[in-house]
């Protein structure tokens, strides 16, 4: 098979298409021929050098892929070869096979095409582990979502709208500002030109926001802290603006607030599995009624990757771009 490799880490030209060997499913595994697979800021910082595989993960990058079952390995039960599934990757999604666990894999769901189901699997299972898993977000609550229009961020809205919270979020451009509106979000904040703390504050009548769901780190820490309202959570999944921040103790006891520290590509399997079957459970019906829709911005071929890196760097696109199996 042929995959994308990452001979030495660099920029988006270090990416290569070339042949490797084929995938063999192992236990409990089963191998899925790619249809397409997405990008991600962790696929950018592993070919930068910076996220290297968990132990045992295929050294390819993909963290999520959709595709057709091509064989299965011993001990998997309940899916059959030809099954058109999408799947949770911890690497090799950027390649024409991959071996992935059974509980890390996931029907179509019903009336999203094939290529289309590659940009969910991340996403969703970020989203709904994060903002409903560890920050519990209720109906009528407030979350803030930094980098609306990104893939998580776009889907962050839409759950957050299907049942039931107010959602805020920041991105740099009205364009992107507008899209999220039509996804649902009710606060638009370009933070560019805005402060969030305080338009936040403004829009819930100077409460905060139950919830944030933060991809920045530390640049955004203090600010935060300072638009949660009292028993807010901020959960933190990214690190685009730096990795060491000062948290202010005394700010977080005055609101009694919490802040967790996430990340999924390296969770113990069982872990995974959970979170798949929660986002199957909860996540899928939404899908396939209409309430939620993957949001792709452009497909590229997948030998052509180091052109999507390109335009996931310079955040020029809304929701994801997908590489596509040749």
């Amino acid at each position: 098979m042929h995959a994308i490799t990452i001979p030495e880490p660099g920029g988006p030209e270090s990416l290569v298409w070339a042949e490797v060997p084929d995938p063999v499913p192992g236990e409990g595994e089963v191998l899925v021929e790619v249809v397409a697979s997405a990008v991600n800021r962790a696929d950018i910082m592993q070919r930068q050098g910076f996220y290297d595989p968990p132990p045992g993960a295929s050294v390819y990058p993909g963290l999520e892929c959709s595709g057709r079952i091509a064989a299965l390995g011993p001990g998997v039960s309940g899916w059959s070869v030809g099954d058109e599934v999408c799947a949770l990757l911890a690497g090799g999604g950027y390649a024409e096979k991959v071996a992935v666990p059974a509980g890390q894999l996931l029907p179509v769901p019903q009336g999203v095409d094939l290529r289309q189901a590659a940009a969910l699997p991340e996403v969703a299972c970020t989203v709904w582990s994060n903002v409903f898993m560890v920050a519990h977000l209720r109906p009528d609550e407030t979350l803030l979502v930094h980098g609306g229009s990104s893939g998580i961020g776009t889907m962050a809205i839409q759950l957050a709208k299907s049942l039931g919270a107010r959602v805020a979020v920041t991105a740099g451009t009205k364009e992107k500002l507008d899209f999220c509106a039509e996804l649902g979000a009710d606060v638009l904040i370009n933070y560019r030109e805005q402060d969030f703390v305080a338009e936040v504050r403004e829009a819930t009548g100077g409460a905060g926001a139950d919830v944030i769901l933060d991809n920045m780190g530390a640049k955004y820490l203090d600010r935060n802290i300072q638009a949660l309202a009292v028993n807010g959570r901020l959960v933190i999944i990214g690190m685009q603006g730096g990795t060491k921040g000062e948290l202010n103790i005394g700010a977080l006891l005055a609101k009694r607030a919490a802040v967790s520290a996430t990340s999924l590509r390296a969770r113990p399997l069982d872990e995974k599995a959970t979170i798949v079957a929660a986002v199957r459970e909860h996540v899928w019906p939404l899908l396939a009624d209409g309430h939620v829709r993957p949001v792709v911005d452009r497909e590229v071929p997948m030998p052509r990757a180091s052109e999507a890196h390109r335009l996931v760097e310079a955040s020029g696109h809304i929701g994801k771009v997908l590489l596509v199996a040749p």
